[in-house]
């Protein structure tokens, strides 16, 4: 038998948390780089470099008994950053090629999320009782991080979109999966995953878009400051969505 969590361990799926995600997946992407490339530290080492630092973090996060929402969100901030340099090695340093790195990742996902409803009975992110289901949680986004790198680079690179045009095709697919959600039957459990996989390509061009040369069709802004800009951004935001929460738990209370 697993050990029930006393408590949630994930925040409320609300407007805030995908924006925060959105930020956390382009922190991922310019924060990625600014290591392997700005930095010069390279795929390799920088993938080893963020890979520890989310194997502390994930176990930390696992091992509260309450809800952080600092150390979730950190969690969060250290799979977008070796999703950004893992895929980037998978599909550059080994040659895979953005198709064939895409492909892979997404077999990887499909397998974890399968395993995972056949272990726990529900994908659900509100049915994440156990340690066993808070791993597979992880498991599931650090695939979903390192796929969606890999589909950005794919759409914008080999198709030839371009980090603009793909930032405007994966902010329209998210704006139709909000329209599902609100107008249609589907199941929320899918439309969540399907969400949460397509804030990081949408991070991964927007980042590029921010911070890839002039010539390549960036603006070229400085990885290091554009990372440290999100970073003080995502933490306003975190503050902003506790006390929006604290004042609907007030106003709930009373009444």
């Amino acid at each position: 038998m697993h050990a029930q969590l006393s408590v949630t361990k994930v925040p409320a799926i609300t407007f805030l948390f995908w924006v925060i995600k959105i930020f956390s997946t382009t922190l991922g992407e310019t924060g990625g780089d600014a290591l392997s490339m700005t930095l010069g530290l390279g795929y390799i080492l920088s993938t080893l470099i963020f890979s520890l630092l989310f194997i502390v973090l994930v176990n930390l996060q696992i091992n509260l008994k309450q809800f952080n929402v600092y150390i979730y969100w950190s969690t969060i901030v250290a799979t977008t950053t070796v999703g950004t340099t893992l895929a980037d090695f998978v599909d550059r340093s080994l040659g895979i090629g953005y198709l064939g790195g895409t492909s892979v990742l997404l077999t990887g996902l499909f397998t974890v999320l399968f395993v995972w409803y056949r272990t726990e009975k529900s994908l659900s992110v509100n049915q994440i009782k156990t340690k066993r289901s808070e791993w597979f949680y992880w498991i599931t986004i650090i695939f979903s991080q390192t796929l969606g790198t890999a589909l950005g680079d794919w759409t914008a690179d080999t198709i030839g979109l371009g980090f603009s045009n793909g930032s405007i095709l994966f902010g329209l697919l998210l704006l139709g999966l909000a329209i599902f959600y609100k107008f249609t039957r589907l199941s929320h459990v899918f439309l969540f995953w399907a969400t949460f996989v397509l804030t990081r390509p949408f991070g991964a061009v927007l980042g590029d878009f921010l911070d890839k040369p002039k010539n390549l069709g960036g603006l070229a802004l400085d990885r290091i400051q554009l990372s440290s800009v999100l970073i003080v951004s995502m933490i306003l935001l975190i503050i902003a969505q506790k006390n929006f929460q604290k004042i609907i738990g007030l106003y709930n209370n009373k009444h």
